[in-house]
């Protein structure tokens, strides 16, 4: 009799205490049925909705106060360390999850280093140290060396692989820690350095033999970061109806509402149908994965930029009014630029030019009267078209 597949094992009731503690760590095969996010999976990405808060406060506040270069800068800086920790913990899991009880613990002390990552922002945005996050960060990328030498020892099939993920990225995070010894002139080249090296590390990696992460699963998992990189933006409009409440300010009631246009048409736009998933190949997997850096880390900035445009209208902040405009225009930008370039292979006739000229005239409306208001109009004209192309494709097949 064949053995079961991993996908099948890690859920079947075992009868001994040691192979619930303990389970060889084989790939689970790309074609399994109901692969969905696990209760632990769902856990890790609630670990990750206080340091993405915590990033897109501290680009609001920095913006608000004029601090543009040092706000953008430092917030880059942050969301790479916390997607990039999310995202291997997210693949790696697609491709080798367990479930079993050492797997738990591992994934347990990630979550420690994601807290430890997110107790840091604020810091890295006072005082530009990174001391904390880089701790917290090197934390959880030393605990997923551990899950990739289990993987190396139990699936001798993607063995070379295992041994690329883990040698790399332990050597990239003595990097890390001895980045905080170089004196301040030196930081910017090393963490240079340094992000390349880590996104280097999956693409020397999966071109040994590519690991059988789940395309599924994967969209989903992407998709759920979504929402939580959406709930900046709901907050920030929740934010808006409340000091508008407390202020009497009812300018503030139309810029709720502008937010929540923008948040729901940010939604419709990203969750369209059908559900887009990344690509077989590997030089796809890697665009399409690296790609939503800026489709997940532009979302949250929106939701910074509502809150700099709440502070002018309440005279609160230190900027101008096309400032806060642009706090607000040049993220929904990036994000619609981001979601045409990731969905390309899908694009064709008006698709190709629709989303490309949507931000663009996003850019201009800080120039106008009422910027947010006219950025959620486009953005709202832009789903009706998307609707309109559909159902004249959807037409034309049927």
């Amino acid at each position: 009799m064949d053995a079961p597949a991993v996908g099948e094992e890690h859920r079947v009731k075992s009868s001994g205490s040691f192979r619930a503690w303990y389970r060889p760590m084989r790939a689970r095969r790309r074609d399994e049925e109901h692969r969905s996010a696990t209760p632990l999976e769902l856990f890790f990405d609630l670990c990750f909705v206080v340091a993405v808060a915590l990033a897109s406060e501290g680009l609001h506040h920095d913006v608000a106060e004029g601090h543009l270069g040092h706000g953008v800068g430092s917030y880059l800086s942050v969301f790479f360390a916390i997607w990039w920790a999310w995202v291997n913990f997210t693949w790696f899991a697609s491709a080798y999850d367990t479930d079993d009880d050492v797997y738990r613990l591992t994934v347990l002390v990630q979550i420690a280093g994601a807290l430890v990552l997110a107790a840091g922002v604020p810091r890295a945005f006072a005082d530009a140290d990174f001391t904390t996050i880089t701790y917290g960060y090197v934390v959880m990328r030393l605990a997923s060396t551990v899950n990739w030498l289990r993987a190396a020892a139990g699936d001798p099939a993607h063995r070379a692989t295992a041994l690329t993920f883990a040698i790399g990225v332990g050597v990239v995070q003595v990097g890390w820690l001895l980045r905080l010894l170089l004196p301040p002139e030196w930081l910017l080249p090393a963490y240079l350095v340094l992000v390349a090296a880590d996104l280097l590390v999956p693409v020397l990696g999966e071109r040994r033999r590519q690991t059988s992460w789940h395309p599924h699963h994967i969209a989903e998992r992407y998709q759920l970061f979504t929402l939580i990189v959406l709930g900046e933006v709901v907050l920030s409009t929740s934010v808006a109806i409340q000091r508008g409440v407390d202020a009497g300010n009812g300018q503030l009631w139309s810029l709720a509402a502008a937010g929540t246009l923008i948040v729901f048409a940010i939604w419709w736009l990203y969750f369209d149908r059908p559900d887009p998933l990344p690509p077989a190949s590997v030089r796809g997997a890697i665009f399409w994965g690296y790609g939503h850096y800026f489709a997940f880390s532009s979302v949250a900035a929106v939701g910074a930029g509502l809150a700099v445009a709440v502070d002018h209208d309440l005279h609160a902040g230190h900027v101008s009014g096309r400032v806060a405009g642009y706090a607000v225009a040049v993220p929904v930008a990036v994000f619609l630029v981001a979601l045409w370039a990731l969905h390309l292979p899908t694009k064709h006739g008006a698709g190709l030019v629709l989303f490309p000229g949507a931000a663009a005239l996003v850019l201009v409306t800080p120039w106008l009267v009422a910027p947010v208001d006219l950025i959620a109009g486009v953005l709202v004209a832009l789903v009706a078209v998307t609707l309109v192309l559909h159902h004249r494709t959807a037409t034309r097949t049927a």
